[in-house]
């Protein structure tokens, strides 16, 4: 139980380390890398909560965290790369 709640503390000190990134990141790339670093932790975090609870009702929760991660990191690339996120064809 110690080294649960030790993982837990480490992965909270991370989560600050990153958003300090994310805030004073140099470029726009560095903070999309930090916020999907963010994601991915605290996804991290709530499947240990699971575990410490013996519970697998936040498990949707982990799942809609990792596919708006994942749609938001396509839709800022794509912003960054061309501009625009959705292109109009006419």
């Amino acid at each position: 139980m110690l080294l649960i709640q030790a993982a837990l503390v480490i992965y909270g000190v991370s989560i600050m380390l990153v958003m300090y990134r994310a805030i004073s990141g140099p470029s726009l790339p560095d903070r999309i890398v930090a916020f999907d670093s963010i994601s991915a932790m605290i996804m991290s975090s709530v499947s240990i909560i699971c575990l410490v609870m013996d519970t697998t009702l936040f498990l949707e929760a982990i799942l809609i965290i990792g596919v708006l991660s994942f749609i938001s990191t396509i839709a800022t690339s794509r912003f960054i790369e061309r501009g625009v996120i959705f292109e109009r064809k006419r």
